[in-house]
């Protein structure tokens, strides 16, 4: 399917939030036809008042459709993917009987397996997608952006290179790579590395960078995650080392400085977390492949335990 031009294509955003409604907004601002399907909460505001994007170049209130119902996804050229990655399957079997034969889906999620997950649920290929972005909603239908705003899909193809000038017309910066999966474990790592401490310290990403004992825990994870990420046979990308992937991480926390990480957000308005495809992954396969992550674990099993009604670990 090409995506010849923004006004030709229908675009439904799964799970609009924070992402989706900050990428799928963009879209709509950029005259694509956009549905967003999230919670009620969300959906009546938007309804009601249009989608306000707050970001760094722009206020403006954007209108837009959107429902509650999986069904509004019926006949979309392109799914933004963006629930939580532990809803992954379940979304997944319940939009499958709405996808267009030829829609392609893109995966906005943490972690590196969702694209894979939702492939062997619906039956068709799905895009993985690496995200950069800090934003958050702070009231329903408000989307506030405070970094970045970026992707990387892949690996490359032509359909894609389309995708990538879609968003490009809307204002996304969007890269097509080869190396999506070193990608993908670039972005698991730097997540690993600041999300759990941003949540159990509820600092920013760049209070991380500026403090030691907070530090100290990221440089662990990271030297745990490497080991697996090596253990698997996977070069993260801009991690060659130790002291490269350090770079990276903490890189990203002056570029996102001022926001608190997804997790940070989600045990502050007692939510579940997606600790477990962070660092409860990098634990997992640890275990798999031999490779000690105490570090990882510990921070898992503390994130889990915040949770509300978190089942025992």
């Amino acid at each position: 399917m090409p995506f010849p031009t923004p006004a030709k294509n229908k675009v439904a955003v799964i799970g609009a939030g924070a992402v989706g409604g900050y990428f799928g907004g963009l879209l709509a601002r950029a005259g694509v036809p956009t549905v967003m399907i999230g919670r009620e909460s969300f959906v009546s505001a938007v309804t009601r008042q249009g989608l306000a994007l707050d970001t760094l170049k722009f206020k403006e209130t954007v209108p837009v459709q959107a429902s509650t119902e999986l069904a509004a996804a019926q006949n979309a050229d392109l799914v933004l993917f963006c629930v939580k990655s532990y809803d992954t399957e379940s979304t997944a079997r319940a939009l499958a009987p709405f996808l267009a034969p030829d829609c392609t889906v893109l995966s906005l999620q943490n972690g590196v397996e969702n694209a894979d997950r939702i492939s062997a649920i619906t039956g068709r290929p799905a895009v993985p997608a690496v995200v950069y972005l800090a934003a958050a909603v702070p009231s329903p239908g408000t989307v506030k952006h405070t970094g970045r705003g970026d992707l990387i899909i892949g690996p490359d193809a032509p359909r894609l290179r389309a995708l990538a000038r879609l968003f490009e017309e809307a204002g996304v910066g969007c890269v097509v790579s080869d190396r999506i999966q070193d990608q993908l474990w670039e972005k698991l790592i730097c997540n690993s590395a600041l999300n759990a401490v941003s949540a159990l310290c509820q600092i920013t990403y760049g209070e991380i960078g500026r403090h030691e004992t907070a530090w100290s825990v990221a440089e662990a994870v990271v030297g745990e995650a490497l080991a697996v990420a090596q253990a698997a046979g996977v070069r993260p990308t801009g991690m060659e080392d130790h002291a490269t992937a350090l770079a990276t991480v903490r890189r990203l926390t002056s570029q996102i400085a001022a926001a608190y990480s997804s997790t940070a957000q989600d045990l502050r308005r007692q939510r579940r977390t997606e600790i477990d495809a962070l660092n409860g992954f990098i634990a997992r396969h640890g275990r798999e492949l031999g490779v000690p992550t105490p570090v990882n674990h510990t921070l898992w099993a503390l994130v889990r335990a915040a949770e509300p009604r978190s089942p025992s670990v």
